[in-house]
């Protein structure tokens, strides 16, 4: 059995971690950091301390209305890209433990076009 990082959990819901093949769970946010466990297989889940997080980059559409997805970047383990259910809930979570200036928006498709045209990469 994994052993929770979370002394207290804030918020439980649903969730899909994104990587190559979707693997479908649960997410857990508490006071020490993000957690997501999966349903089918127990050992395969991530613990993400808060002190980990670099940045949370959401994919905001449709001038906040709708959040398809959100990234988890850390400072040694890499990205993590989720989808939940109520990604406003999640996020709104994430900032009681994260400072305002870790939470970004993606660019959109046209920033990415004009900062290709402009020889950015």
């Amino acid at each position: 059995m994994v052993q929770a990082i979370n002394n207290q959990v804030d918020l439980t819901m649903s969730a899909t971690w994104q990587r190559g093949v979707p693997c479908y769970g649960k997410v857990m946010i508490g006071n020490k950091g993000f957690e997501f466990y999966n349903e089918k297989n127990i050992q395969d889940y991530i613990q993400i301390p808060w002190e980990e997080v670099t940045y949370v980059v959401a994919a905001v559409h449709f001038k906040g209305k709708y959040i398809p997805r959100f990234e988890i970047r850390t400072r040694k383990n890499g990205n993590f890209i989720f989808s939940v259910k109520e990604p406003h809930r999640c996020l709104k979570a994430m900032t009681k433990y994260l400072p305002a200036d870790h939470l970004r928006r993606a660019l959109s498709y046209w920033q990415k076009v004009k900062l290709r045209l402009l020889g950015h990469k």
